[in-house]
């Protein structure tokens, strides 16, 4: 749920980082069906940024080729330095996604962030962006996060934090919560690494009892069942762990116990 309207999103969305970047994207038949995954959630977050090379593109041209295509939550970010190129450059993803309208537009890596926020607010009164944010990817930046997001009226945060990689719990993720920020969560498989950490080594009885059953969702289940996390935007190329992902919102979420359990495991690997 978004605090700042009460608005409900789906708590996995889909990242597009790479995934979603290739050229002539109604050729690639995989991600239109990882598209279709999340079409039932109603609402379910599509994440971008003009720095994912084509992902803004292809996914302009996949959802135009479905009929819920307004069923979608889109995000994206300006990422570039001074007001006019800024404003250039969201225009721009606002015409490759094709939206009229754009769900969230979110200061990419907090580049230029006061130029660029004042632009947001004003499109935001007009109506031309419903949601504003900014975002990073690393944890020596998430007491910056804090700073801004305790200083600035904003409605996202979106970073970093996974079960391997817990900084954010120390303030930003409870900063979150207490300005009444929505997040978004990226790298909550560490880009692929902590699969490989637990490769070949097989998931505990008390997990399977809890409904998990593969690491994907004991990795999302662990960040979905933090009270500050509102939505988690794994990237994905393929339909089956789209559908994955997608499952591991529902069912049991970890209490306070089951989570210890879990990060007591991973920290004996």
């Amino acid at each position: 749920m978004i605090p700042s309207t009460q608005e409900k999103l789906p708590v996995i969305g889909l990242g597009t980082w790479q995934t979603f970047d290739v050229p002539n994207a109604l050729q690639h038949t995989s991600l239109m069906h990882v598209l279709q995954q999340y079409q039932p959630l109603k609402n379910g977050v599509i994440d971008s940024s003009p720095m994912y090379g084509k992902s803004e593109e292809s996914i302009g041209e996949l959802t135009a080729m479905l009929d819920a295509k307004d069923d979608f939550f889109y995000a994206t970010k300006v990422w570039t330095t001074g007001k006019k190129e800024g404003i250039k450059q969201i225009e721009a993803s606002a015409k490759k996604m094709k939206r009229k309208v754009l769900d969230l537009i979110q200061i990419h890596n907090v580049v230029d962030w006061k130029t660029h926020l004042e632009t947001l607010r004003q499109w935001k009164e007009e109506g031309r962006v419903r949601y504003i944010g900014i975002t990073h990817y690393t944890d020596d930046m998430h007491d910056e996060l804090v700073k801004i997001i305790e200083k600035e009226k904003l409605d996202f945060v979106q970073f970093n934090y996974s079960i391997f990689d817990r900084n954010a719990e120390k303030k930003l993720l409870p900063a979150a919560m207490d300005c009444g920020v929505a997040t978004l969560i990226n790298r909550p498989f560490g880009e692929g690494k902590m699969f490989a950490k637990v490769k070949g080594k097989p998931l505990p009885d008390w997990a399977f009892k809890a409904g998990i059953d593969n690491w994907s969702s004991f990795f999302l289940k662990f960040i979905i069942a933090h009270p500050a996390v509102t939505c988690v935007i794994p990237a994905t190329a393929n339909p089956a762990h789209a559908a994955q992902n997608i499952k591991a919102g529902e069912g049991v979420i970890p209490d306070a116990e089951l989570r210890k359990q879990m990060i007591d495991l991973v920290d004996d690997l």
